[in-house]
């Protein structure tokens, strides 16, 4: 009698049924530094704006591993040589992209952890990892890092037209309920060829890159960049390092062996070695929920307060602004409350602070996307593009910020 062997299928709202073709992508699936990220928030704080953005990097990864299935039919229609390891390689290094990301996605990496950024980590990871799969992941790694001889496969899975941003933009699209996101991400690939190793759109399918361009200005502004979700991320980085700081001082703060770790520790690029990933790994969105329940309650005016504000949404005050704000300004802000609860001026700039935020949605300076041609010959998309706009979207956009507490009645 045969043997059947399961299909393995996820449900997705975006794209329907996605299969996992074989044994390994499942296990790699199933293993618990994968899962982990089902505890990992796609857009950090953003759900306290769009109340839909609850995802996660989980979805967001199995999304990404579809596209990239679909990529490697259609190049291989078109004649361009994948071989079967390099396809799997190809899903796998997809797949683990974002593997490295910590709780709520960014906020991690600007706290608690000094100058050790999400991509080191999923590196790191994939390493790991590695060597539970019996060195079966070896070319996803090179691919993943740049180093493989084929540098189209590396432009599939980072670059200024990848699977990743074909991804994101629809699902946060999709989540967030913001239409203006909702890009052709199947035509752009159906369009998708390879010219000397590099990964270029043919030119049918300019209009749909002009799309996608237009697409990621608008979500980066409209959505990523929303002022309210800088402040509650700016807020949430706050706490983590006031956290920091009230443990170094000595007292002991109920959160979870996992994060009291980082809280305890000076971590960096020199000590982030295979025992600190063991517990990075087990360290989630919930783990920063749950501890500042708990925090709301110490005597630590500023870790209480800043507790507070994020889990009952009560955030600071936001202006935008297309010039540095004026600091003369910001420190009469600062002085006023600090005086109103007799804080320290140190302790005063957790609540009153500026920054500032910047939006490019195309450059042409690196990894330009290239427009394929009839006659063969291959322009950067900008020039290619009748849009003048396309141009603008070259152009780096800075806008500053300030933020500070909410008038009290």
């Amino acid at each position: 009698m045969a043997i059947i062997t399961k299909l393995k299928i996820f449900n997705d709202p975006i794209y329907g049924f996605i299969t996992i073709p074989n044994d390994r992508i499942f296990k790699i699936i199933a293993h618990p530094f994968f899962q982990r990220l089902r505890r990992i928030t796609q857009m950090g704080m953003s759900y306290l704006v769009y109340p839909g953005a609850h995802h996660t990097r989980f979805h967001h990864a199995l999304g990404c591993l579809h596209l990239m299935q679909k990529t490697i039919e259609i190049l291989r229609f078109k004649g361009i040589d994948i071989s079967e390891e390099e396809a799997e390689a190809l899903q796998i290094a997809i797949l683990l992209h974002d593997i490295g990301h910590g709780p709520f996605s960014h906020a991690m990496e600007n706290s608690i952890v000094e100058g050790v950024s999400h991509e080191h980590i999923s590196l790191l990871f994939m390493e790991e990892m590695n060597r539970d799969f019996n060195q079966s992941l070896t070319l996803a790694i090179e691919i993943f890092k740049g180093t493989y001889k084929r540098k189209f496969m590396n432009q599939l899975v980072s670059s200024q037209l990848d699977m990743d941003r074909l991804d994101y933009l629809k699902r946060d699209s999709f989540y967030t309920g913001v239409p203006e996101g909702n890009i052709n991400s199947e035509r752009i690939i159906t369009m998708l060829y390879v010219v000397k190793d590099n990964l270029v759109v043919e030119e049918k399918g300019i209009y749909s890159v002009e799309k996608f361009l237009v697409a990621r200005r608008l979500m980066y502004w409209q959505v990523y960049l929303h002022k309210t979700g800088v402040a509650a991320e700016q807020l949430l980085i706050r706490v983590l390092k006031r956290a920091k700081e009230v443990t170094d001082s000595g007292i002991k703060l109920k959160c979870s062996p996992a994060l009291s770790y980082f809280l305890k520790n000076k971590i960096n690029m020199e000590n982030f070695d295979v025992s600190t990933l063991k517990v990075f790994s087990k360290l989630d969105d919930y783990d920063i929920v749950s501890a500042m329940k708990e925090w709301m309650e110490i005597d630590d005016f500023v870790l209480s307060n800043l507790s507070e504000m994020l889990l009952n949404r009560n955030l600071l005050k936001v202006k935008l602004k297309n010039k540095p704000p004026d600091q003369e300004k910001l420190r009469k802000y600062r002085a006023a409350f600090q005086i109103k609860y007799n804080l320290t001026e140190h302790e005063a700039a957790y609540f009153v602070f500026s920054g500032e935020i910047s939006n490019v949605a195309y450059s042409s300076e690196k990894n330009k996307i290239q427009i394929l041609h009839r006659n063969g010959k291959t322009t950067d998309v900008a020039k290619a593009s009748d849009q003048l706009n396309l141009k603008a979207l070259s152009k780096e956009v800075t806008k500053y910020y300030i933020c500070y507490p909410k008038a009290k009645d």
